[in-house]
Parts: C-alpha cells; structure tokens; sequence
C-alpha cells in the first residue's frame, strides 16, 4: 500500500523572531517544498495533521517556511528535527516519474533471463546517483543507479536489471 503522506523535509532551525523555521528539503528541489500550500505533521500514534502554509521561499538549499501555529522563535526551535510531510496528490510528478518511497518493495529482476534477485529495501541518495538496497536470500546487496546497471523501473514489474558480475551470487 502505497503511504498516503511522504516525507518531504526537516525542521533545521528557525529564521528570525517570528516563528519562522528553517527547512532542509527532501524533495527533487528545493522549490518543491517552497510551493506547498500545506504540510503534515506526524503524531507518535501516526495521525497526521494539516498545517496551512503562510509563507515559503527558497533560501540556498534550504526553505524558510511560516506554517500555522508556529508564532514565535521559541516555537520554531521547539520544532527542530521535526519531519514534515506533504500529501502524495500535493506533489508535481512528471510523466515516467516515481516517488522514491514507492520503489520499497519492488522486485529486482534480471533484464535478460528474468530471474528475480530479491526487492528493494531502501533507497538513498548518493553524490552520483542513487544507491537501492536489495534484500536477497543470502543479505542485503548496495547496487547502484544508472542505466548500464538498470534498464527500467516499472511500478507494476518491479526494477529490470543487468546484473553486475558478483553482486547476486
């Protein structure tokens, strides 16, 4: 099932006196972040709550973002470390993209001979590219982006491969 609300960036500080906070953003680009017209936050008994947002702008690689409730620089700071997340619908996808979340789970399958390797188990990013986790049988294995490496990734199918020499034996 896919998660109705991704993460999209964490509270790094406060901006200022007014509440302000400071927003290290996981989106694609900072700009995502900054166009949200509301946010999420995530209770411990994982309920989701609406926060409107009043004001957001791109600020180096970080997002300095007003959100209702917060008032004060002592309630920024308060929020720090604080995941926000945006509703799935709220967020731009262009044609042949997908959210990184719902790559979890998909199976990994030789391009060519169709053998399935294992799923993926988490997905990160890296200074050249993305790094997926593949659970298998015998221990996770890293294996790397790329299109000598993967050939396509189909949310139905799961992630076609040509396999690295080593990496799944």
């Amino acid at each position: 099932m896919k998660n109705e609300y991704l993460e999209c960036g964490r509270v790094c500080g406060a901006h200022g006196v007014r509440g302000v906070l400071k927003v290290e953003p996981w989106c694609d680009t900072p700009k995502v972040l900054a166009s949200a017209k509301r946010v999420y936050l995530s209770s411990l008994e994982g309920e989701y709550s609406e926060r409107k947002v009043l004001t957001a702008s791109v600020n180096g690689a970080t997002v300095l973002m007003s959100i209702e409730g917060v008032l004060s620089r002592d309630d920024a700071i308060a929020m720090r470390d604080t995941v926000l997340y945006m509703h799935r619908d709220d967020i731009p996808l262009g044609r042949g993209q997908m959210f990184l979340a719902d790559m979890i789970g998909l199976s990994v399958i030789d391009a060519d001979s169709g053998k399935v390797y294992g799923s993926v188990k988490k997905v990160e990013e890296a200074p050249r590219g993305l790094l997926y986790t593949v659970a298998t049988e015998s221990g996770d294995v890293i294996y790397p982006s790329g299109a000598q490496f993967i050939k396509e990734i189909d949310p139905e199918r799961g992630m076609l491969i040509t396999p690295i020499p080593g990496f799944f034996d």
